[in-house]
């Protein structure tokens, strides 16, 4: 009875209900997110909403922004990126409406009002009751409870700079969250025009507000995962905003476009894969019989790398001895001489007839080839150690990070989700890596022929990112690991039985050591 009139009793129960999760209810983070989506373009997120025509009935109340059209609905445009309005970002230029803010409202609103606010309790021409369902509505008003910042605390207006942010750190998280669609130099997508071009680097310059909350809550109508989800701190956010200014705001001019290039990459591994119309040819090729060390037939003797390495120096790489050794010259030294015109002629056999692709496969596959050789090839030894095997000077932690970004959703986290070799004599990520270093650098940096992995020059990579990659690589098993026995409940709810029950038998303990009374 003394053990409930002191309410200890309760102590156990709140730690155990505690450890299997039960807590105070929050707002769902998905939802909040949802809510910035819709916040930023709600017709993007909404369910079965349309895109609004005309302006919005309130738009008519300012002057000084002159957009027209869709552009009035989007709330951002009246509140501002930084929830500020008149007395944020948006209090001067082009986009000033004098409108209010909404973060002091939402900060003295429960969720209740500011769902009745947005189905217009407060003004009738800001009912959106009759644009997006009650769902959407919950969620922005989420959004406006719950995922609103003080972005002055976070950025100095002046400046556009974040007050506190790593670079450094962010590098580490743009690497593995956002580089497999922006590209490592975040150029890979642009968001202006061909003659307006606006990239990562460009937004997080100009305009750090839109930048932050688009980080935080995705991208409406796509796939850009949201910090808020991914339970990333505003210190993160800023980290990302450091990194990201320090990224190029245009594109730096190349010779040939980076796609050509990877494709080039893929047709020197199995051009039959890669070129469109094209079949994997039959017997040897016709050179294959001025060499007699390597006794490999068929399609694989039609191989560029087969010939010349996957290191690209041939009889001087590391194809000089061993099983594939043929005696044939590598391209690294034509590549760098020859230019693009004459790569193209060599390839359609103007120096030996037998060398002529041009009745196998297309032009533009025998122009993205020419390519690669003269802008895609790096000289391996400088990466890699031909004697150990190791990468030179690598950062497997690096690596790690994008490796799991861009990697392991195919290949899995240990690299054995698919098996390259047979059952009999599998063939994983580690394998690979360790067997033939120069083949993996090869594959990371150009992909798979006739596969839809993603290669480090499409990704905007540079040659390092992907010696990190296979550094990190190397460390990943060789074999499958044994599968471990399960019985009974789940390991996880049997650990959390065992805490309950630890911290049952301390209270009691606890309980004995308090004087009776």
């Amino acid at each position: 009875m003394r053990l409930f009139r002191t309410g200890l009793w309760m102590v156990p129960l709140l730690l155990a209900l505690a450890l299997v999760g039960v807590a105070v209810a929050q707002a769902d983070p998905s939802s909040v997110a949802k809510g910035g989506r819709l916040y930023d373009a709600w017709w993007k997120e909404a369910p079965g909403a349309s895109a609004p025509t005309g302006d919005h009935p309130l738009w008519a109340t300012q002057t000084t922004n002159t957009r027209k059209g869709t552009d009035t609905w989007r709330c951002k445009e009246c509140h501002g990126w930084d929830y500020g309005g008149k007395d944020g970002a948006y209090g001067s230029g082009s986009h000033k409406t004098g409108f209010v803010g909404v973060s002091v409202a939402a900060g003295k609103k429960s969720q209740a009002e500011l769902v009745a606010i947005l189905k217009g309790s407060s003004n009738p021409n800001h009912d959106f009751s009759k644009l997006i369902d009650d769902t959407s509505i919950n969620n922005l008003a989420s959004f406006l409870k719950e995922g609103l910042v003080d972005m002055s605390q976070y950025i100095d207006q002046s400046t556009k700079k974040p007050k506190r942010g790593d670079a450094a750190r962010g590098r580490v998280l743009y690497d593995g969250s956002c580089a497999s669609c922006h590209g490592a130099d975040g150029t890979a997508m642009n968001f202006g025009s061909e003659a307006a071009p606006e990239y990562v680097g460009t937004l997080a310059k100009d305009n750090p507000w839109e930048f932050t909350h688009k980080i935080r809550a995705g991208q409406p109508g796509t796939a850009m995962p949201s910090a808020l989800v991914s339970g990333w701190s505003m210190e993160n956010v800023m980290d990302v905003l450091a990194h990201s200014q320090t990224l190029p705001a245009a594109k730096a001019s190349v010779v040939a476009q980076a796609g050509d290039v990877a494709k080039g990459g893929r047709l020197y591994d199995a051009w039959w894969k890669e070129a469109p119309g094209a079949s994997a040819p039959t017997g040897d090729h016709p050179l294959w019989a001025t060499q007699t060390t390597n006794t490999r037939k068929g399609t694989d003797t039609w191989r560029c790398k087969e010939c010349h390495g996957w290191d690209y120096k041939g009889k001087d790489g590391a194809y000089g001895s061993g099983s594939h050794k043929t005696g044939f010259v590598g391209v690294s030294d034509a590549a760098g001489k020859k230019s693009q015109a004459e790569l193209v002629a060599i390839l359609k056999g103007s120096s030996n007839p037998s060398h002529d692709f041009s009745k196998l496969i297309d032009d533009t596959s025998i122009n993205n080839l020419a390519s690669f050789l003269k802008e895609g090839l790096v000289d391996d030894s400088q990466f890699i150690d031909y004697a150990s095997k190791k990468p030179r000077n690598a950062d497997a932690a690096h690596g790690k990070v994008l490796y799991d970004g861009n990697c392991s959703s195919c290949h899995g986290a240990g690299g054995t989700a698919l098996n390259f070799g047979s059952e009999a004599a599998p063939e994983f990520v580690g394998t690979l890596a360790l067997d033939n270093p120069q083949e993996v650098l090869h594959k990371i940096r150009t992909g798979q022929p006739g596969t839809a992995m993603p290669s480090g020059i499409g990704l905007s990579w540079q040659t390092q990112d992907a010696v990190d990659v296979l550094a990190y690589a190397q460390s990943l098993p060789r074999e499958l690991p044994k599968a471990l026995p399960r019985t009974g409940a789940p390991l996880d709810f049997m650990v959390l039985l065992a805490l309950a029950g630890m911290i049952l038998a301390g209270t009691g303990a606890l309980v004995r050591a308090f004087p009776r009374r």
